[in-house]
């Protein structure tokens, strides 16, 4: 398929992100923030205070397999590209891996193996049977004609074809990728394997295996963690304000369910900027907006105000569903709502949790928070497997559970062992992993 005309695919809003924000400045130096530390400072956090086999905490914590490939590809004028691409597992001890992957000119090992290993203690909190992964390719997805996003997909798919498959590693969409790609992926996949295989890939087209209620799920997923947080913490939501960074699927469904529950939203960034309006923002009329002008900034009855005020509002909960690293030692002191929720991956570094904890905040960790998708991914797996696909409200209903499961896990260790919540998250994800570990044992 060749299309000369340059028409891209429909995006995730938040595929602008850009990781110069993502930095720090010592002495005249500026030096990116290493996501995937990151997620070592938290592993080494709770692994010790379980006070494990140190032998079987360094198994468990790298991932065991990073892939990286050049992929030739030709482009509308006939002249080739070559488009560095990646696949990282983290791990396969409960299942398949399992993670999404991201089109974005920023992607980078170290982003990817951080977010393949977030995946493994996400799904392990959660407690469904998968393992982590995550993919990458870098590029500009808004640059590409449809004709060569297919043939980069396909390409990616065909070079890396070993690794992938229902039992062994199941991509989903992310940054810069949609339904769409992943019906490419499908297709290449059952092309190159002489039958249909629709497990191999989640966030599909509904024509296509996907399932009903996965689009919404990550958003419902936050907005279900924020609900057992206030009542945990005896905030009536009816009474509640909140502030949202990011209003692309995750931020804008995270709020509008919350809305629903007659939450205040008082402020609201995107790509673009950010309003405020300290009498409220309607969350549906503002969804409207956004998909009529393709940003927030002008909607009706709010102010423009500086892209960190959401941050640094005075609500009872804030939403970073955005970057990473956006709370940081440096800005940390400022935050002043009660709950942070965590609908993006790594917004909190681990030197800002700990200013967060001294302040009495309580952040609901992204390993939970955020992990309404994989585990409507999962469902989506499942009714591949079985060939029978569930209503939108039995998926709703069956994600609730899980995530409110998860949420009092979480809540019960955290209680039991005085550890902030993302401590607990990454101690209860651990002490799974290894549990199974143990019981398959090592084969060397």
């Amino acid at each position: 398929m060749t299309n000369s005309t340059k028409k891209p695919v429909s995006v995730k809003k938040n595929s602008k992100r850009r990781h110069s924000r993502s930095i720090v400045s010592r002495k005249n130096l500026t030096i990116p923030i290493s996501v995937f530390g990151n997620v070592m400072k938290q592993f080494d956090a709770a692994a010790k205070k379980l006070k494990m086999d140190s032998s079987i905490m360094d198994f468990i914590k790298m991932p065991r397999r990073s892939t990286i490939v050049n992929l030739p590809v030709r482009m509308d004028d006939g002249s080739f590209k070559m488009f560095k691409a990646y696949r990282v597992q983290h791990s396969i001890a409960r299942g398949p891996a399992k993670g999404g992957l991201r089109y974005h000119p920023d992607v980078t090992l170290d982003e990817v193996q951080a977010l393949a290993s977030w995946m493994t203690w996400k799904c392990a909190v959660v407690n469904i049977p998968f393992g982590g992964g995550k993919g990458g390719v870098v590029c500009d997805p808004n640059k590409l004609s449809e004709g060569e996003l297919e043939r980069l997909t396909r390409r990616y798919v065909a070079d890396m074809i070993e690794l992938f498959g229902p039992d062994d590693d199941i991509p989903a969409p992310d940054v810069g990728t949609g339904p769409k790609v992943m019906a490419w992926f499908m297709d290449t996949y059952a092309m190159r394997e002489n039958r249909s295989v629709p497990g191999v890939v989640t966030g599909k087209p509904i024509s296509l295996g996907g399932s009903l209620g996965r689009v919404e799920a990550t958003g419902r997923g936050v907005m279900l963690c924020t609900r057992e947080a206030a009542k945990h913490l005896k905030i009536d939501l009816s009474q509640a304000t909140a502030a949202v960074q990011g209003f692309g699927n995750v931020g804008s469904i995270g709020a509008k369910l919350l809305h629903d529950l007659g939450v205040t939203f008082t402020h609201v960034s995107d790509v673009h900027g950010a309003i405020h309006n300290p009498k409220g923002i309607n969350i549906d009329d503002l969804i409207k907006y956004l998909h009529a002008k393709k940003s927030i900034i002008g909607f009706p009855g709010t102010k423009t105000v500086r892209p960190d005020a959401v941050l640094f509002a005075k609500v009872d909960i804030l939403i970073p569903a955005a970057l990473e690293n956006v709370i940081t030692e440096k800005n940390a002191d400022k935050v002043r709502a009660r709950i942070v929720a965590e609908g993006a991956n790594g917004p909190t570094t681990p030197e800002a949790d700990k200013i967060l904890a001294k302040n009495n905040i309580f952040v609901i960790p992204d390993i939970l928070c955020n992990a309404g998708g994989v585990t409507v991914s999962y469902f989506e797996w499942v009714q591949n497997r079985i060939g029978y696909f569930w209503p939108e409200d039995e998926v709703n209903r069956r994600l609730e559970e899980k995530m409110v499961a998860a949420f009092q896990d979480v809540l019960e260790v955290s209680k039991k062992n005085r550890a902030t919540m993302r401590i607990a998250g990454f101690m209860v994800a651990i002490m799974r992993v290894v549990d199974v570990v143990e019981q398959r044992g090592i084969y060397s």
